[in-house]
């Protein structure tokens, strides 16, 4: 008899560059109003998420610092903040995240992004090819993990110099904050292997992710090391299965057609991340062929960059897929929705249960023992039902 997996490390998603009812429409979007975004992180910290992540760009809010305000209005909700080397030193990134470890009390970890676009990259003044930007970051990281392990650290580098650099307050995480990396190229498998704690996967098919999964273990291993793996992954779920796929088509119902080719026109030309042209793959900008493994839907990719697949269906369903991605070795899952304030609700009370993992309703009692029903909300209160009824 096999023993159940153990339940899934589960966080949500800060939209910081805007949220939205519908893709490519400006109709029901909404802003990075920092309100509404406490409102996300708020929301994520009491429904049982165990974390979120904030991402990195251009078209984002700075992700230290909206870490740093989020962090006031919540408890334990973690950040997994991401850090793009190369646009600052790593000592004064040592700081910034030793600092925030230290204001928020040990709920930060850290999301190595190397860069998916040279012209993005460029504005930063990261001028590296490819494959050299993993030996960049391999030299940024040396030093700054000796500042927050060791709180010094020297390196006479390729690409950085560091001489003598002294950190002054150590993080409350020891021997530092998590670091947690995603890139399906071979320099950045090479790379996942000596270096972080955890592996995310973008959604892709479960047999292509067993691949990664398998050649970022071979990659450690090589090292002598053990990674943790976790996948980036939208949610559609409803009650039924066809109520998730209504709501799944109703997502891109005003997405044009032009909308859909000026956004893979600009992954062609701006983009030279594998795991990017992976996205694209699946699905190659058309319409008629979204479901790319069973349950798993790539019309979020048709626009957005980055992760561009959900899991559609009813809780069962859902648990179910996820189970798959579990027997490879994921135990992480960072998730969204649109909108993140609505769907952050709808994956907690419906998919949560299925996963084995706790919600708000099992957090505080709300009788005396009695079997009540939601009664509308009037002053009433709610309706006392007989035992057994």
């Amino acid at each position: 008899m096999t023993s159940a997996p153990k339940p899934l490390d589960f966080l949500w998603f800060i939209p910081s560059s805007g949220d939205g009812r519908y893709l490519g429409s400006d109709d029901q979007s909404r802003p990075a109003d920092p309100a509404y975004l406490k409102e996300i992180a708020v929301a994520a910290d009491r429904l049982g998420y165990s974390g979120v992540l904030i991402p990195v760009g251009v078209a984002c809010e700075e992700s230290f610092v909206l870490a740093g305000h989020l962090a006031a209005y919540t408890e334990k909700l973690k950040f997994l903040v991401a850090i793009r080397p190369g646009t600052a030193s790593p000592a004064y990134y040592a700081r910034l995240a030793a600092t925030l470890d230290r204001v928020s009390n040990g709920r930060l970890l850290l999301n190595i992004v190397v860069g998916g676009s040279a012209q993005e990259l460029a504005g930063d003044g990261v001028f590296l090819p490819h494959d050299e930007r993993y030996d960049h970051a391999q030299e940024f990281f040396q030093v700054f993990n000796d500042l927050l392990e060791k709180g010094h650290g020297h390196l006479d580098g390729k690409y950085i110099k560091a001489h003598d650099a002294r950190l002054g307050f150590p993080p409350v995480q020891a021997p530092r904050p998590p670091l947690y990396f995603g890139g399906s190229s071979d320099a950045a498998i090479d790379f996942a292997g000596g270096l972080v704690d955890t592996y995310l996967t973008w959604g892709e098919p479960p047999a292509q992710v067993a691949e990664k999964v398998a050649a970022v273990r071979k990659a450690a291993a090589a090292r002598g090391r053990s990674v943790n793996f976790g996948i980036r992954l939208h949610f559609i779920v409803r009650e039924t299965d066809e109520a998730a796929w209504a709501a799944a088509d109703e997502l891109i119902s005003k997405l044009s057609d032009e909308a859909i080719e000026a956004a893979q026109d600009v992954f062609r030309k701006q983009s030279d991340s594998v795991g990017q042209a992976r996205m694209v793959a699946l699905h190659n900008g058309r319409r008629d062929r979204l479901e790319v493994s069973p349950n798993l839907w790539a019309g979020i990719g048709l626009v957005r960059s980055g992760a561009g697949t959900a899991l559609v269906g009813s809780p069962k369903t859902v648990a179910a897929r996820l189970r798959e991605y579990q027997a490879l070795g994921i135990d992480t899952v960072v998730a969204s929705g649109y909108p993140h304030l609505e769907e952050a609700y709808r994956v907690s009370e419906l998919l949560f249960p299925e996963l084995g993992l706790e919600s708000p309703r099992h957090q505080i009692r709300h009788s005396f023992g009695e079997r009540q029903v939601f009664g509308g909300g009037g002053h009433g209160g709610n309706v006392k039902l007989a035992s057994g009824s």
